[in-house]
């Protein structure tokens, strides 16, 4: 990969990963709630499962979900279902203590398959495997940005969920705890906004 595209694609790759979205929110809620150890297979699902959607995507898959707009759509409809429903989780959640039962946090594989629902990864997904691949190196360009995303997902994954164990260490009161949860739950709300907007306007134009 030319030394150009290289430092802009692991430019997109530090500013798409440590903003703000919905796997991050998610992160430092789980890391919030349940602390970093349980944390840690959801880290890990995000971070090689987002790596092997770059993969794919990079090897066509996103022009041929590009070239499909009805499927596209109804992936896109899903994830704000789901995530809505996570944050509805997230809002009501008092807290948990290690070993409570019945509340766990997400485990290595579901966060794995949630990345194919995920509308920011998808952004990332297809900007980085429309942007920064190089002629006749389709293969190559997109291992080359799953490596990418593999090492700043990794640290930036653990840094939102370890900074959500921070604050569960600091958190003791409840109340607070319940407010904090709110907050994340309203962030990654906020988060679907832009693509609630083009699901309206997709049926509106429909």
């Amino acid at each position: 990969m030319p030394k150009d595209l290289l430092l802009g694609l692991v430019a997109f790759a530090a500013v798409t990963c440590f903003t703000p979205g919905p796997n991050n929110t998610m992160l430092m809620a789980s890391g919030l709630n349940f602390g970093m150890r349980r944390t840690l297979p959801h880290v890990l699902g995000v971070t090689l499962g987002f790596a092997f959607m770059v993969l794919v995507v990079g090897l066509g898959i996103g022009q041929v979900l590009a070239a499909s707009p009805l499927v596209y759509t109804g992936l896109k409809t899903l994830a704000v279902v789901y995530l809505l429903w996570l944050a509805w989780g997230i809002a009501t959640s008092g807290g948990v203590p290690d070993g409570a039962a019945g509340a766990r946090p997400l485990s290595f594989f579901e966060a794995c398959a949630f990345q194919w629902i995920n509308p920011k990864g998808w952004i990332m997904a297809v900007g980085a495997s429309t942007g920064y691949a190089f002629a006749g190196g389709l293969i190559a360009s997109a291992a080359v940005a799953a490596a990418i995303f593999a090492v700043i997902g990794l640290a930036s994954s653990a840094s939102w969920a370890v900074f959500g164990a921070a604050f569960r260490r600091l958190l003791t009161r409840p109340e607070l705890l319940r407010a904090v949860n709110l907050l994340l739950a309203v962030l990654l709300v906020a988060s679907l906004y832009p693509v609630m907007i083009e699901l309206v306007a997709a049926v509106a134009g429909g």
